[in-house]
């Protein structure tokens, strides 16, 4: 049949370092699951508006070039099948921003270094969670409107220090601005974290995450499914942060993405 012939040629998908690839293919009616090998991940694919379709996220330290995968199909009758699909990430310039910040969140106390190892182990554990089912029916949009963020990606030096990427973006927000759900999701943590203050976590489904902190207040609870739009809290200035703003980020099957390359999932 014509979707099979299609479904099973080779593809090769285009990203940027910190971007997403939108993957869909055709929808076969005999296919059961399917399922993206890539970066020792296993992605799941599920039926969206009369095609397979998935998010895959590319990581903002991911190294440009051709990166190899498989999509494995399992159909009705119990076959199984797999293809050949590449994603081509391309090389992003990112610039370098210098900040100060009190010396306790740079040099850290034994206290607050344990905290925060033992915080970045429960982030770790939730973004390597894929739950295998699409929690969104709408496209995704900005947690506060209008803004549009700045700052993703860019080398950050505390203090004179270096430190990791900013893996998030910043949005303007005076504090007690109020902040929104950027779409369908459930709230996975919603507390106050060491470096990102009161911070929640929604779960998206297909191992989409999105995270908003800094926060002054929280008015959502673990475990709660919120629509999207929902009111989440309101923005602040807690945790290591120069004033008040939002910090707006994503991941995705663990990769540190900019969150405003979700705005154009369909």
């Amino acid at each position: 049949m014509i979707i099979a012939l299609l479904l099973f040629a080779a593809s090769t998908f285009t990203a940027h370092q910190g971007g997403i690839v939108y993957m869909t293919f055709p929808d076969d009616t005999t296919a059961k699951a399917m399922e993206f090998h890539w970066q020792e991940k296993k992605i799941p694919l599920v039926r969206a508006q009369g095609k397979w379709a998935t998010v895959v996220g590319i990581d903002v330290d991911t190294k440009p070039g051709d990166y190899p995968g498989e999509l494995r199909v399992t159909f009705e009758n119990g076959r199984a099948d797999k293809r050949p699909v590449a994603i081509h990430v391309d090389g992003v310039k990112f610039p370098t921003t210098e900040l100060t910040v009190p010396d306790k969140y740079v040099e850290l106390s034994p206290p607050d270094q344990r905290r925060a190892a033992r915080e970045a182990k429960e982030l770790d554990a939730i973004y390597a969670t894929t739950t295998p089912e699409m929690l969104w029916a709408k496209p995704f949009h900005s947690p506060i409107t209008g803004e549009t963020g700045t700052n993703f990606g860019s080398r950050r030096v505390f203090n004179g220090e270096a430190r990791a990427p900013h893996a998030g973006s910043d949005l303007r927000a005076k504090t007690g601005t109020p902040i929104h759900a950027t779409n369908r999701g459930r709230v996975v943590l919603a507390k106050d974290l060491f470096f990102t203050g009161n911070t929640v976590v929604l779960d998206h489904g297909l191992g989409v995450y999105t995270i908003y902190a800094h926060m002054s207040r929280i008015d959502v609870k673990v475990s709660q499914i919120v629509t999207e739009n929902q009111l989440l809290g309101l923005s602040g200035a807690t945790g290591r942060v120069t004033g008040p703003h939002l910090h707006w980020s994503a991941r995705i099957q663990s990769a540190r993405v900019d969150p405003f390359s979700l705005l154009g999932i369909e």
